[in-house]
């Protein structure tokens, strides 16, 4: 494996979610720090997907690939009722 540079960070955190993060790294074998390491991990992914997600929302408005509000309006008022409409599509 190779060797990756690494940074210590620090942050203050409420005790009782220490206390979980210290509960979870003892039910899986596992270092406080490897725990905080994943999570990091997974939220700056989660982070970067909704941004690039946000971006091609924006593209699609800026080539008018939208969806009319009145027609998503009346989409959602037939939802539970006897009739639901169809959801709506980009045309």
């Amino acid at each position: 494996m190779a060797h990756v540079e690494t940074k210590v960070l620090t942050a203050h955190v409420p005790l009782p979610l220490a206390d979980k993060v210290d509960q979870l790294a003892a039910r899986l074998e596992r270092s406080r720090g490897w725990i905080v390491k994943q999570a990091l991990s997974a939220w700056v992914d989660m982070e970067e997907e909704r941004s690039r997600l946000t971006r091609e929302a924006m593209a699609d408005v800026d080539a008018g690939r939208v969806i009319d509000h009145q027609a998503v309006q009346a989409w959602a008022d037939s939802l539970g009722t006897d009739n639901p409409q169809p959801a709506p599509v980009v045309r």
